[in-house]
């Protein structure tokens, strides 16, 4: 793995641009720790007894996406690509029949929506509504950076587990 794969972060921009870059760079290390990899490697929990599986976390991240941006700071109402089963458990992480590119295109295909509204927002001050909370576009990205940072640092460990590869 290399940080070729990933765009660097803007180091002396605005604030919109250094939250929308660091983010972009988050994104583009998760597809980095899954680059390469097998569907059955993708699908694979790595870490007993954890359920996690990259592939798992990616259909998560597409659904946090969709979540905070579509939902929350775009105002729509856009139910789960994942829906929950019958007993309400989430579904993202049931990867034993998931089909990889699918997963993938949902979720490059939520992150471009999601840049899209970033982009339209006339200032980080938008805010969106989340039950009777209201969220900042601002608070929107700095929590999206740290959801993914944190389940990069899982990311890692996963490919690790799978085939030694390791690195930012």
């Amino acid at each position: 793995m290399n940080d070729e794969q990933r765009t660097r972060p803007v180091l002396t921009g605005d604030e919109r641009e250094t939250l929308t870059s660091v983010l972009q760079w988050q994104r583009d290390t998760l597809m980095m720790k899954c680059s390469g990899l097998s569907a059955e490697q993708l699908r694979r929990r790595a870490v007993p007894p954890s359920g996690l599986s990259l592939l798992g976390l990616v259909r998560h991240l597409a659904e946090v996406e969709r979540g905070w941006f579509r939902n929350v700071v775009g105002g729509e109402d856009v139910g789960g690509y994942f829906p929950k089963n019958e007993a309400g458990e989430r579904t993202e992480f049931h990867v034993e029949d998931a089909d990889p590119q699918e997963s993938f295109r949902i979720w490059e295909d939520t992150c471009e929506r999601s840049r899209a509204i970033v982009a339209s927002a006339e200032s980080l001050d938008v805010q969106g509504r989340y039950g009777d909370e209201g969220y900042s576009l601002r608070y929107v990205l700095a929590h999206m950076v740290e959801e993914y940072a944190r389940h990069n640092g899982h990311a890692d460990l996963l490919r690790e587990a799978i085939d030694g590869t390791t690195g930012e």
